[in-house]
């Protein structure tokens, strides 16, 4: 039981540490999110501590167009 919850907390200072990077790369600032943005901020995140090791996770994505 103790093991999981040492885990647990390890996870959340993990992406913690994720988001802080994505604030200082000022992916939040950005007003005009599309699929890519988003991606890249999630990606980020998950990332977490290896973004200061070199990492930086980019996502690039095409939604399909509705038809017309």
């Amino acid at each position: 039981m103790r093991g999981t919850s040492i885990a647990g907390v390890l996870v959340v200072i993990w992406l913690i540490i994720g988001a802080i990077a994505a604030g200082q790369r000022g992916y939040y600032a950005n007003e005009d999110t599309n699929c890519a943005h988003a991606g890249t901020i999630l990606v980020t995140i998950v990332a977490g501590p290896l973004n200061y090791i070199g990492a930086n996770p980019k996502v690039d994505c095409k939604l399909p167009e509705p038809s017309k």
